[in-house]
């Protein structure tokens, strides 16, 4: 085969010290979740069933065989914890799926209707509205019931810089606009979610501003989440560019400015990611030390930090979403076959 049809993902946690964990909680949490997204009917039915496939709940909690995104990143093993990151990812993958085929104006309601639900929990939604406000409402109604103060105040900060970003992602998507290399990390830095999932990770942390505005923290915290979202644009460019929705990928940013073709363009950014490794490992022999309680929430808050790269990367092969029913062999080969042009599957 040719090529211009295979290309190789590169390994990029290679040197990463953090296995592979999992919440103990994940089955009960995981059904649950799904039984409570599916009752929206938020999707069609084929979508509901590539929805499922995709088994976001184990992308946040990952030592045992799964399937889910969000048990593997909480950040302590708390049932309530569990329950709560599952309905995150699969809120998530809700406003993903209904924003990326949305133009500008559209996402912007879609967002205002779910900060709104999220600012205003206990006022129910208007009759006729985006399913979307209704989702966000009831996620936030199970969090805030046992979520810290703290972790609420900086998850709905974070969330609305995360929802003004994907209405700014709809805006590029209408001109056809391909971002260069900084200002595409500028923006994707907030659609990728992370910085949400980070607070609600660990939504029984009571971490004070000060800790969370250490330099060090700060540093780590922004590492990790461009290694999530780097690894994310690796895994899902092949399917995006068979539906041509590949223009917030940083492969295509990587091969249109710098005029490299997909071999060129995915060892830059191997190379970049290997950089970020080395710099996450130096700073993590300077987080900073306050003595009592507080040092295990710090370590607690960094450990989890640093396991959220090793499960979205686990959750990336495990699931189904960017290489169907091959993903534990191409994880293993990390060859990839180039897919066909085709049209998205609509909701």
């Amino acid at each position: 085969m040719s090529d211009e049809l295979v290309f190789r993902l590169p390994e990029l946690l290679r040197n990463w010290p953090w296995p592979r964990r999992i919440n103990p909680f994940y089955e009960e949490c995981k059904k649950e979740s799904m039984e409570w997204c599916e009752g929206f009917k938020a999707f069609s039915p084929n979508a509901q069933k590539a929805f499922n496939r995709c088994d976001f709940e184990v992308r946040a909690q990952t030592n045992k065989t799964t399937q889910c995104l969000s048990d593997r990143l909480t950040f302590t093993p708390i049932l309530d914890g569990c329950r709560v990151n599952c309905d995150l990812m699969n809120l998530f993958f809700l406003i993903d799926e209904h924003s990326d085929v949305a133009d500008k104006e559209t996402a912007r309601f879609q967002m205002e209707c779910v900060m709104d639900a999220l600012r205003n929990p206990h006022k129910p939604r208007p009759e006729g509205e985006w399913i979307g406000g209704e989702v966000a409402r009831s996620f936030w109604l199970n969090a805030i019931r046992t979520a810290t103060p703290a972790a609420q105040k900086r998850f709905v900060d974070m969330f609305q810089s995360y929802t003004d970003a994907v209405v700014q992602q709809a805006a590029d998507r209408d001109v056809h606009r391909i971002r260069d290399i900084e200002g595409y990390f500028e923006i994707r830095r907030e659609t990728i979610g992370v910085k949400p999932s980070f607070i609600m990770a660990g939504l029984h942390l009571s971490l004070p501003d000060m800790v969370m505005d250490d330099p060090v923290i700060k540093e780590l915290t922004i590492l990790a989440i461009d290694m999530v979202y780097i690894a994310n644009d690796i895994y899902s460019y092949n399917v995006e560019q068979s539906r041509g929705d590949d223009g917030h990928n940083l492969v295509t940013i990587v091969m249109h400015q710098l005029r490299l073709d997909i071999h060129g363009a995915l060892q830059w950014i191997s190379d970049f990611y290997d950089d970020l490794v080395a710099k996450f490992l130096r700073a993590w022999n300077n987080i900073p030390v306050y003595g009592g309680p507080m040092d295990f929430e710090v370590r607690t808050y960094t450990e989890g930090v640093a396991n959220w790269v090793r499960g979205h990367d686990q959750w990336s092969f495990e699931c189904e979403r960017y290489f169907g029913k091959e993903g534990r062999i191409i994880q293993k080969t990390r060859k990839v076959v180039r897919l066909p042009k085709r049209p998205h599957v609509g909701l």
